[in-house]
């Protein structure tokens, strides 16, 4: 009996594997346009904040305390940092973490649509001892918070 269970999964997967391949062969379905819309390349190839926000059309962006930025004072690990960003600001359509001292500002971007839940939790790698800013879209305007996060190396200080 487990036999044919498993085997009814296995050419029930291997059948919409092999029309998923087909559609793509076909043309009809192009999953790296689909990525490509998304990524924005000024944005994260920018080497330094205001570059970075002026990618994201955030040079101007106001100070709100309705943008709560959760950063730890100090960091031990600096490879994974914990960073929670939680938008107060009715209508956010986008979330970006940026950290100033890294080689790269840019270290992430969120979108929310359909009435999702502006909030972000994700682990940042930081090189040094640096601002770490949080940029939210609502509307057409942006705002931004921000806190210093000290990096130690091996609990030493920093």
């Amino acid at each position: 009996m487990e036999m044919n269970q498993t085997r009814r999964i296995v050419l029930r997967g291997a059948g919409s594997i092999g029309a998923l391949s087909a559609l793509i062969m076909a043309g009809v379905l192009k999953p790296t346009a689909a990525y490509a819309a998304d990524w924005n390349k000024a944005a994260f190839e920018a080497k330094d904040t205001p570059a970075a926000l002026k990618g994201l059309g955030a040079a101007s962006a106001a100070e709100s305390k309705d943008l709560v930025l959760k950063v730890p004072d100090i960091a031990e690990n600096g490879a994974v940092v914990p960073v929670d960003v939680i938008s107060n600001i009715p209508n956010t359509t986008s979330i970006a973490i940026l950290v100033d001292k890294n080689p790269t500002a840019l270290s992430a971007q969120f979108s929310f649509a359909n009435g999702a839940l502006p909030e972000v939790s994700a682990r940042i790698k930081m090189g040094q001892t640096s601002l770490v800013k949080a940029v939210a879209k609502a509307g057409d305007k942006f705002y931004i918070a921000q806190k210093e996060c000290k990096v130690t190396v091996g609990g030493c200080g920093g």
